[in-house]
């Protein structure tokens, strides 16, 4: 009896993680905010949605997977997960058709990097949630 409830034990603890990280990723800082961390939440919600605006705003470009050498593949599917990790943000651009052509200019560039950020800010809104579930932080 004693390894059934220890195998649960793992099995509940990622019941209670994973709602609260994968909500976090979908909604940026909603994993805070179902956790009563609100103020922390707004935050970075907030820093992740003008983050992504701005680079909408700047006209920045999506990264898309790519095939070729292997720094070629590893900076767009590295930029391609940075974009995804922007959640509802990211697919709502997508779902309502916003393309930018590969266009020269700093200030594309700059927009692009931001989309990215928004993105990465997001995964480390997610960990910290994550810390804050398994009780690691407070």
């Amino acid at each position: 009896m004693a390894d059934r409830s220890e195998s649960s034990t793992p099995n509940a603890a990622v019941r209670v993680w994973l709602p609260i990280v994968a909500l976090a990723w979908i909604l940026p800082g909603a994993g805070h905010i179902l956790q009563k961390k609100t103020t922390r939440g707004f935050l970075l919600a907030a820093s992740v949605v003008f983050m992504f605006l701005f680079g909408l705003m700047m006209r920045g470009a999506f990264f898309e997977p790519m095939g070729g050498d292997l720094l070629t593949i590893i900076i767009y599917y590295g930029g391609f997960i940075g974009n995804i990790a922007s959640g509802v943000l990211y697919i709502l651009a997508v779902a309502l058709g916003y393309n930018q052509p590969d266009v020269a200019g700093h200030v594309h560039d700059y927009g692009t990097k931001f989309l990215v950020a928004a993105g990465l800010i997001n995964v480390l809104a997610m960990v910290d949630a994550y810390e804050i579930a398994v009780g690691k932080k407070s």
